[in-house]
């Protein structure tokens, strides 16, 4: 596929020319064209535009700093890549209308990444920069100029984005530090786990998957990964740490200041506020912090010296972006590997698929403990559905809490807090009519029907358009009867509640997750995903619904699944010291790993599994959604990509409606566009252009491409 070049927005289709000025502007003395990426979700504007850099605007318009630019009479802004001399547009060049901000923002290095993170999943590259650069924060900045300027000092650049000198001194660097005892314990229980902190503190750029055990206490996941950034800063170079949520960001936080003391360690999160979020933007920029901690978003922090990325749980669907380009976490701290050269951690207490992909190739080695020391630091795990549970209960196979669970959790209430595991949130998030078994559906927008508590009373609401339903009438046989399908967190808590009369009962779900309950005696009700953590472990867990995970319409149902009891699991404490886990759920691959404490083995046997039937990840797939006509048009555009050897087509089929106005979702189809690893690159860019071709032609209505949603199977 040719390289796109860049282009005047007049020469657009059916973009008008720009009326000549009555008085031509003076272009810059040196590099008058600057090449502008403008921040648009629109596909025919993904691409370089060039403009004119004005005398007045030459020492302001540096690369990287954000402007204003016209384009088919509308003002856009963005940023600019590069000054030229030249322009090969070809016409004459507007004028860049205004220079926002005099910062330069966007670095080469994350201008690059922008770039290859919109080229492998076929989005534009506007799209990406709004992730990259955080919103302008005008008081935030004037603010930080004044402090640099009031003695910290800042590089200065010419025209074409190359430092002159930097006038901050020596001294204000961060120190390098070396890593303690404290911060390394962890990793000496490991597997090849010292010989990694040996490497990275040396200045290497080793590559590793690492299986984590502990979830708590002095050798917990956040430490492990402390001692890693510390290894990393000892060598005098930076780090990146992305995880899933806001409360892993504050454990790790915590343990990153307190693994790195003095140096200032970044925060970035959205839910901060976009003025809390610049400033630490801008403190990487200017080099007055090298250790960055954040969610989704920070992958792209501007981390000076970069030598050390960290992505903790990559298999947590909040690593994956839900809005254009639909970008995934690791990937994003992968591709920046590959472009820096620095090291990179996988970490979790479980092994995602897709790294298991890696780690069987070589590219990533593998960190796990020896099975002695899983012995000696892990909970005792019992399914009841095996042979010796099911002969003492022969019951436990259908009672959502069979005896065992019940007996344990008992038992270990007088020891500490008792973590209970359900699968859905709410009260009672799916009924379904008494007479015919049907799911209940909202009679405004078909919605599914729920029944919620608020104190004493209980109402039945549609969970789409959140419309009460007080005389429900069943569509397929006419009943008014209710029943209740499946069982949140808080229907769960009055059930214990009345279960152990005098316990203490707290739930963590919904608006009101917690990230941490006290030792004392407790049930602990908690979704999956919301388990707060206790100081010495719990005393015990039980894991219910484990039939609800296991039975999603998911090709990653099994590893979501594992993956959420292994984290809780993992928050136990050791069987010596009188920690067990029951898990209820019938006999499964996934189970049986639970039970042996085998993430990699389990994702060794996915991985087989789907490359013998020619799924992801052993292979790249992209969605393409849309109007019929939209989608097969699209296809037909794209057929030279779609006879490349190993392309295979599914599809077009209708796609079932995902939450509130099915009936505008009702005429949408989707096709799946299955394709090797090894061709991804060549079929991305084609599928990229294909999108952008259609889209400046108008002859079709909008598709939406997604590469690699862990969603569409």
């Amino acid at each position: 596929m040719p390289e796109r070049e860049p282009v005047q927005p007049s020469l657009l289709s059916g973009f008008p020319a720009v009326p000549p000025p009555p008085s031509a502007p003076r272009p810059a003395p040196e590099l008058p064209v600057a090449r502008v990426s403008v921040e648009s979700p629109l596909p025919q504007l993904d691409r370089p535009f060039d403009y004119l850099v004005t005398e007045e605007l030459h020492d302001a318009a540096r690369p990287g700093v954000r402007v204003k630019v016209r384009v088919a009479g509308q003002e856009h802004v963005g940023f600019i890549l590069e000054r030229r001399e030249t322009s090969d547009a070809g016409v004459r060049l507007a004028p860049i209308a205004a220079v926002l901000s005099p910062l330069p923002v966007l670095t080469p290095e994350v201008a690059e990444l922008a770039s290859a993170v919109a080229e492998r999943w076929a989005g534009a590259l506007g799209d990406v920069l709004r992730f990259a650069v955080p919103p302008r924060a005008a008081k935030v900045e004037a603010q930080f100029a004044r402090d640099l300027a009031a003695g910290e000092g800042q590089e200065t650049h010419d025209a074409a984005g190359e430092p002159r000198a930097a006038t901050r001194p020596a001294a204000a660097d961060p120190p390098h530090h070396v890593p303690d005892a404290s911060a390394a314990a962890g990793w000496t229980e490991l597997r090849h786990g010292a010989a990694f902190l040996r490497h990275l503190a040396a200045g290497g750029s080793p590559r590793a998957v690492l299986s984590a055990v502990h979830g708590f206490g002095p050798a917990a996941w956040p430490q492990l990964v402390a001692g890693a950034v510390a290894a990393a800063r000892s060598s005098g170079r930076g780090a990146l740490v992305v995880v899933p949520d806001r409360r892993d960001l504050a454990r790790a936080h915590a343990a990153l200041e307190a693994a790195l003391p003095g140096e200032r360690v970044v925060r970035l999160a959205a839910e901060d506020g976009p003025s809390t979020r610049s400033r630490g933007f801008l403190e990487l920029l200017a080099g007055r912090a090298h250790v960055a901690v954040g969610t989704r978003g920070a992958a792209f922090a501007p981390v000076p010296g970069l030598g050390l990325v960290v992505c903790w749980d990559d298999g947590d669907d909040l690593h994956a972006e839900p809005r254009a380009p639909y970008f995934h976490t690791r990937e994003v701290l992968l591709l920046r590997a590959e472009q820096t050269g620095c090291a990179v951690l996988i970490a979790g207490h479980t092994v995602s698929a897709e790294s298991e992909r890696l780690a069987a190739t070589g590219w990533l080695q593998r960190i796990a403990a020896e099975r002695s020391v899983l012995r000696r630091s892990l909970p005792r795990v019992t399914s009841t559905a095996d042979s010796v549970e099911s002969a003492r209960d022969p019951l436990a196979r259908i009672a959502r809490l069979p005896h065992a669970a019940w007996q344990l959790a008992r038992d270990a209430l007088a020891d500490g807090p008792v973590l209970v595991q359900v699968a859905r949130a709410g009260y009672a998030p799916s009924l379904a009519c008494t007479r015919c078994r049907e799911p209940a559906r909202c009679r405004h927008c078909a919605g599914p029907l729920a029944e919620r508590a608020a104190g004493r009373e209980r109402t039945v609401e549609c969970r789409w358009c959140a419309t009460p339903e007080r005389d429900f009438t069943c569509r397929v046989c006419g009943g008014h009867g209710l029943r209740r399908t499946a069982v949140g967190a808080l229907r769960t808590a009055e059930e214990l509640g009345r279960a152990f009369p005098g316990a203490v009962v707290v739930t963590s779900s919904g608006d009101a997750v917690k990230a941490e309950v006290p030792d004392a005696p407790a049930l602990v009700v908690a979704t999956v995903g919301a388990e707060p953590v206790a100081p010495s472990g719990y005393a015990a867990a039980v894991l219910l619904d484990g039939e609800t995970l296991l039975r999603r319409e998911s090709l990653r149902a099994p590893e979501e699944a594992l993956r959420r009891w292994l984290n809780a699991a993992a928050l136990v404490r050791a069987a010596d010291d009188g920690g067990r886990v029951v898990i209820t759920a019938g006999e499964s691959e996934a189970v049986a790993a639970l039970v042996r404490w085998d993430p990699a083995g389990f994702a060794a046997r996915e991985l087989d599994l789907r490359r013998e039937l020619g799924l992801p990840p052993a292979v790249r797939v992209a969605a393409l959604t849309g109007a019929a006509p939209d989608v097969e048009a699209f296809l037909a555009a794209a057929r030279p990509l779609l006879d490349i050897p190993g392309v295979r087509v599914a599809g077009p089929v209708e796609r079932e409606p995902e939450g509130p106005g099915p009936h505008e979702q009702a005429a949408a189809v989707r096709a799946l566009v299955f394709f090797p690893i090894v061709s991804g690159a060549a079929l991305t860019r084609g599928l990229r252009h294909v999108r952008t071709s259609l889209a400046a032609r108008r002859e079709t209505g909008p598709v939406q491409v997604r590469v690699d949603a862990p969603d569409v199977l």
